[in-house]
């Protein structure tokens, strides 16, 4: 009797493992800019069908960049992001959501959830590039790449692009 019943328990968790999956999964990204490397982890959320930006996230607040836990970023070197000096170090990225100009926030506070934003432990905000795709992007995804790299001995740039 003991074995059927760890088979139907078994079994109920295969079944419902789908079910479980997270609809956000976790992504990353990476760069390694003369030597140092850049990490963002985040959870890349999808439409699903929805109205995302100025709907399901209204503008005039701040959001997660991403969805789940908050949006962390690590850098072994001193980065200038858009005129903001960043420390080598952690940080949680975030966003000010409005229809003309979206605002990058580093943050100082780190290993929160995401929706656990105090602008007191801002580092600053940047404003950001913003253009409208072609079409609709399903799932989010936050790209790093070396694009405007300077080199020096105490600091590399990043350039950050988000599809939304």
């Amino acid at each position: 009797m003991v074995p059927v019943l760890r088979f139907g328990v078994v079994a109920a968790l295969l079944t419902t493992a789908p079910l479980m999956a997270q609809q956000s999964p976790p992504a990353d990204t990476s760069v390694t800019i003369a030597g140092k490397a850049i990490r963002i982890n985040y959870s890349a959320p999808s439409m699903r069908g929805r109205k995302i930006f100025g709907g399901l996230e209204a503008y005039g607040r701040v959001w997660r960049a991403g969805a789940n836990d908050a949006t962390a970023l690590h850098t072994d070197a001193n980065l200038d992001i858009g005129g903001l000096t960043v420390p080598k170090g952690d940080y949680t990225l975030f966003v000010y959501l409005d229809p003309n100009q979206w605002q990058l926030i580093v943050s100082k506070q780190t290993g929160e959830w995401g929706l656990d934003y105090s602008q007191s432990r801002d580092l600053g905000r940047v404003k950001m590039d913003m253009s409208k795709p072609p079409k609709p992007i399903e799932t989010y995804k936050m790209t790093l790449s070396s694009l405007g790299a300077r080199r020096s001995d105490s600091s590399a740039s990043s350039a950050s692009s988000a599809s939304t």
